[in-house]
């Protein structure tokens, strides 16, 4: 029995963006539980990394910065990939306290906003991570300021599974918080619509057009491609290709295959399994000058002398 193009559609997409959350090399930071209740606010500064949170019970508001307010509520999960400044409070009026989380040090325990007696009105779980990947921007390609998602069963369990481990420490502490961490940015963009959304890698894996060609980009990276063949996987014209993939994408197709071979050079390169010329041969560059001139152009310096700067 063939798949259905949905089916295969979900693929291609959950291939693609697993590529890239590998190479973003995720790891927790943090992890905490925190309450409110009756009147309270906080006015958290901006992070600039990534956060996330999901709602255990209850329910509050959230006003992020460039975004309309909106009711968290039970179930709920959040994720910003470069937090931005945000405001979280309780139904009551109240006047903010102001954090700023790249100062304040890391809370022992459930923190609490509000009335310290008496049931919460809201708990939530939530924490934020960094990426040990100089092509974190990335992410920036993939989603939108603020992903909201509601009902969720599978994202609130990843996060409180990260929220047990970062509590417990057990043998294996890392490895487990970072495969924790990566699986829930791939669920949360497998359930992250792409219509609608802004121009960006996770738009053009929405669009069924864009998507054949994005997928051979990244099937074949050491391919000799063109915009001509591109169009040609998206059953278009050159120049509507074009436009299409620069307007939906927010690159240029040329623009796009160039920082993708890149970032998939550098983390070859961290690895120092292979040598630059098998790193040229590996991402389609016909000798390791061609390739050395463009990591240079790219990157700001040449891929060895990239390569021995990640190890010392």
């Amino acid at each position: 029995m063939s798949e259905s193009p949905d089916s295969q559609k979900a693929e291609v997409e959950g291939d693609t963006v697993s590529e890239i959350v590998g190479l973003l090399r995720p790891g927790t930071v943090f992890s905490k539980a925190i309450s409110g209740a009756g009147p309270w606010a906080v006015r958290y500064s901006a992070y600039g990394q990534p956060s996330f949170a999901t709602v255990l019970e209850g329910s509050c508001r959230l006003a992020v910065e460039g975004q309309p307010e909106i009711t968290l509520e039970a179930g709920d999960f959040i994720l910003l990939p470069a937090t931005p400044a945000f405001t979280m409070s309780g139904f009551e009026p109240a006047e903010p306290v102001r954090i700023d989380p790249t100062v304040a040090p890391a809370p022992i325990g459930e923190v609490r906003h509000g009335r310290a007696e008496g049931p919460p009105d809201v708990r939530l779980l939530g924490g934020y991570f960094v990426f040990d990947s100089p092509d974190a921007r990335l992410l920036g390609t993939l989603l939108p300021a603020m992903v909201h998602l509601r009902g969720s069963e599978r994202l609130s369990l990843l996060v409180r599974m990260v929220g047990e481990e970062t509590a417990d420490r057990l043998p294996g502490h890392d490895l487990v918080l970072t495969r924790l961490v990566e699986m829930l940015l791939i669920e949360a963009l497998r359930s992250t619509p792409g219509k609608g959304a802004p121009p960006g890698l996770l738009r053009g894996l929405a669009d069924s057009r864009l998507s054949p060609a994005i997928r051979a980009i990244h099937t074949d990276i050491a391919r000799r491609w063109t915009v001509g063949e591109l169009a040609r996987e998206a059953a278009l014209s050159r120049s509507a290709f074009f436009d299409r993939f620069a307007r939906t994408v927010g690159l240029a197709p040329m623009e796009y295959l160039l920082v993708w071979r890149m970032a998939v050079a550098k983390d070859l390169l961290r690895r120092g399994e292979l040598g630059i010329a098998e790193v040229a041969v590996r991402i389609g560059y016909g000798s390791a000058s061609a390739f050395s001139n463009a990591f240079d152009r790219h990157v700001g310096q040449a891929p060895g002398r990239y390569a021995r700067s990640m190890v010392s």
